[in-house]
């Protein structure tokens, strides 16, 4: 399972994202745009959205792009990409843990 940590509340929102001890990646949301790098801050990016919040996820956003963050990194531990997050589909059904 992956845990976030939060590692800054606003402005950007930003987390850090672990497997066991191991970093995983970096989430981040800033100027209504947030992404996922992988394995940390500055590498790769797998994942983009526009959420309505600015530098903080509006009420009810949070646990959906978390769960497209925590899908995104799980596929790509897996080595597969991810194709099916474009228009607003549900969260996809995975689990994580906040520390």
């Amino acid at each position: 399972m992956i845990r976030l940590v939060e590692t800054c509340s606003a402005c950007p929102e930003q987390y850090d994202a672990f497997d066991g001890d191991v970093q995983v990646g970096y989430l981040r949301l800033r100027h209504g745009h947030f992404r996922v790098d992988v394995p940390d801050c500055g590498g790769t990016t797998i994942y983009e959205a526009s959420p309505e919040g600015d530098g903080i996820f509006d009420p009810g956003e949070r646990d959906y792009y978390l769960r497209w963050a925590v899908h995104a990194i799980e596929r790509h531990l897996r080595g597969e990409a991810l194709t099916e997050c474009q228009n607003r589909p549900p969260a996809p059904d995975v689990y994580y843990e906040m520390a």
